[in-house]
């Protein structure tokens, strides 16, 4: 999706503005319990980590941009709760529960919390297929519009990169983001030269690296 999330090579937001090496890992309290809605909504299994995200990214641009970063998080878990009947908007707005809660197959403990962390949720996957390209070899970035979730940039899309690094089979964020099964693939990382993204007046020692699942590619 071309939604308010992929601004990579968009001009006109002004700078971003680093804070520096003391930059609060939290700039206000109530942003510390979104974290904590987030992990402990995610860990009762209603979605997965890529159907997450996509529920970000695809927010309405201007609702997007006018969210800081943990506001976007948080319209993101209301949009999923709702979606899945977990929470009406009715409910968000007054603040209430108005109707019997869903009952949830997992809740996450607070003392299981710390374990579930150092667990994470790997997406590497065993698979026997070979990898398509290897290391060196030029590829050029499909030029796709999908409608919904994909983690393929829009500002590479089209343009010729060279292979870095093989990662493996992982799980595909596009697929998984719409239900449709992890459908696991090859991922690689690809440089962009900076003048192939943006042209000759780019800097020419400046390039770009970007994880890029197989079907995302084409031999250049």
């Amino acid at each position: 999706m071309n939604g308010g999330a992929d601004m990579g090579g968009m001009m006109g937001f002004g700078p971003v503005r680093h804070e520096g090496e003391h930059e609060p890992k939290f700039h206000a309290e109530w942003e510390k319990r979104v974290l904590a809605l987030t992990l402990a909504i995610g860990s009762t299994g209603q979605w997965n980590i890529d159907m997450s995200r996509s529920a970000r990214e695809s927010l309405p641009p201007p609702q997007y941009f006018a969210k800081t970063y943990y506001e976007i998080w948080l319209a993101g878990i209301e949009k999923l709760m709702i979606e899945r009947g977990m929470i009406s908007a009715d409910e968000i707005e007054t603040g209430r529960v108005l109707a019997p809660p869903k009952p949830l197959p997992r809740i996450l403990k607070a003392e299981s919390v710390a374990a579930v962390l150092s667990k994470g949720g790997p997406t590497a996957r065993a698979s026997e297929q070979p990898a398509r390209f290897k290391a060196g070899a030029r590829v050029r970035a499909k030029n796709i519009h999908p409608a919904g979730h994909t983690r393929l940039p829009r500002y590479v899309r089209g343009h010729v990169g060279t292979i870095e690094l093989l990662h493996g089979v992982h799980v595909f964020p596009d697929s998984n983001a719409r239900g449709q099964g992890e459908q696991p693939q090859w991922l690689y990382t690809v440089r962009f030269e900076g003048r192939e993204l943006w042209g000759p007046e780019a800097d020419p020692t400046h390039s770009v690296s970007v994880d890029a699942w197989d079907s995302y590619l084409d031999p250049a």
